[in-house]
């Protein structure tokens, strides 16, 4: 069998600087189009319903996230598997695998689809979310978790090619996905024809009727087209989680969700208190959320890119080279996401105007946390490029340890100390306080020589995958895939 399309590209040689801009353009244009995806349906939803059901769709995706981010590191764990099995040009072993992930993906999704749409009401009661914002969440949550066994599992066989090595076979059922959602949004919000005006429902139902078709569609396509992990007759019975499969997919994965865990879970506690400073403020938030996500997109994919380069050098024992990807990774980071925020900030009203209307009193408060917050990301993107180079060298807990203690002593406690003098501003700042400690952390855990010493080679695949488990939820429904 040859080896899998993208696998063994040499990053050990040629200039890094150019080989890292080159290396992180399709992760950086994939992440892109998932997000206007979000982006887009936000727009309809509040032009066409309004600041509250703009809040509450804010609302739901951080809860979404969190639990997509439960299942999404086993996830990147049955990655990583598929694809050393292809390395070593066992086919049988990436099905076994591939079908326990599967089959574990459908019982998980069941399950939590089944809590949330019993426990929706506890989630957003817990987050304060105003009168207005909860009746209109509940609704919007309720449908997306009748569509969660649908999402995962899409999630799910995407991850699976392409740990196989087969990364356009996802791209294109993700641009299904993005098309139907955006056209059949307004439709269904607004009604058209002898379909009925259904609200924030219909968001809702368009983003379900997408994830269903993106579901069938895809799986499908991988019977069509023979494709390799395609499960047939006896081999069915692999959808059945193994054990030894199970075993390694729930320890390797643990780490991974865990860090998604921690800071989704500080999204939803930062949401909890937003929404107790009114329906005004949660909207602004909510739209300020949806920029936040296109500033974390540079820092993602150039983080994932120095993860690869540095796995290969450390296989190469190319030790030297570590520092000046790491350099030119931090560098790459400022420059790309110093200038979105610049934009941002620059051209902050219209884009604000997009989600909340020109008349809406919220863009005003919108702006307010623009300037006050955003810069953190530039911040946040150096951390997320010195864990990507530690990664590279099997270094798993140290980023999840410095990423608990920002997003919680340092950012909740920023908030708590300061509320009282400053008011809601004091949350916007706990944002570039929080970043600025966490860049401290990982500069000095960076800097230690133990790492290094004890740096083993991880696969390119496993460190572009695990580079996901650092970004902030910000205004996505779900990890980058």
């Amino acid at each position: 069998m040859a080896p899998p399309p993208g696998r063994g590209r040499d990053l050990t040689s040629g200039p890094i600087l150019k080989t890292l801009v080159l290396f992180s353009a399709p992760t950086l244009a994939s992440n892109i189009l998932q997000s206007l995806n979000g982006s887009i349906n936000s727009i309809w939803v509040g032009r066409m319903l309004g600041e509250g059901a703009l809040a509450a769709t804010a609302n739901a995706n951080v809860v979404m996230f969190l639990v997509f981010a439960a299942a999404f590191g086993f996830g990147m764990a049955a990655t990583v598997k598929i694809g050393q099995a292809f390395g070593a040009r066992d086919v049988l072993a990436a099905r076994r695998t591939f079908g326990s992930a599967v089959g574990f993906c459908v019982l998980l999704s069941l399950v939590v689809g089944t809590m949330g749409w019993v426990f929706a009401p506890e989630l957003l009661t817990a987050m304060a979310a105003p009168g207005e914002t909860y009746v209109y969440a509940l609704t919007y949550l309720r449908v997306i978790f009748v569509a969660m066994p649908a999402s995962m599992i899409t999630v799910m066989l995407g991850m699976g090619l392409r740990g196989g090595g087969d990364a356009a076979t996802p791209l294109k059922f993700m641009i299904l996905s993005s098309i139907l959602d955006v056209i059949l949004n307004p439709l269904l919000i607004g009604g058209f024809g002898p379909i009925p005006p259904l609200g924030i429902a219909g968001a809702a139902l368009a983003t379900a009727i997408a994830s269903f078709v993106s579901m069938a569609g895809i799986v499908a396509y991988v019977y069509a087209k023979d494709l390799p992990l395609r499960l047939k007759g006896a081999e069915l019975a692999w959808l059945w989680p193994r054990r030894d499969e199970l075993g390694y997919i729930l320890t390797k994965g643990l780490p991974m969700g865990a860090q998604m865990l921690v800071i989704s879970a500080a999204g939803i506690i930062v949401i909890g208190l937003v929404n107790r400073e009114g329906l005004l403020v949660s909207a602004a938030y909510g739209a300020a959320l949806q920029l936040w996500t296109y500033l974390q997109m540079p820092a993602m994919a150039i983080s994932a890119a120095v993860s690869a380069m540095a796995a290969q050098a450390i296989g190469a024992g190319l030790d030297q080279r570590l520092g000046k990807i790491s350099r030119s990774g931090v560098l790459l980071n400022l420059s790309v996401t110093g200038a979105l925020c610049a934009l941002i900030l620059l051209f902050d009203r219209p884009a604000l105007e997009l989600f909340l209307g020109s008349a809406s009193p919220s863009v005003d408060e919108a702006r307010h946390i623009q300037f006050l917050a955003s810069w953190s990301y530039v911040l946040f993107g150096v951390t997320m490029v010195l864990f990507g180079t530690m990664r590279a060298g099997g270094v798993v807990w140290t980023p999840l340890i410095i990423l608990a203690i920002a997003m919680y002593p340092v950012r909740l406690g920023f908030y708590y100390a300061f509320y009282p003098r400053l008011g809601a501003d004091a949350l916007w700042l706990a944002f570039p306080v929080s970043s600025a400690v966490a860049v401290v952390l990982a500069v000095y855990a960076y800097r230690q020589p133990a790492w290094r010493d004890r740096a083993r080679a991880v696969p390119d695949e496993e460190c572009e995958e695990e580079t996901h488990a650092d970004a902030d939820c910000a205004g996505r429904m779900s990890p980058s895939m």
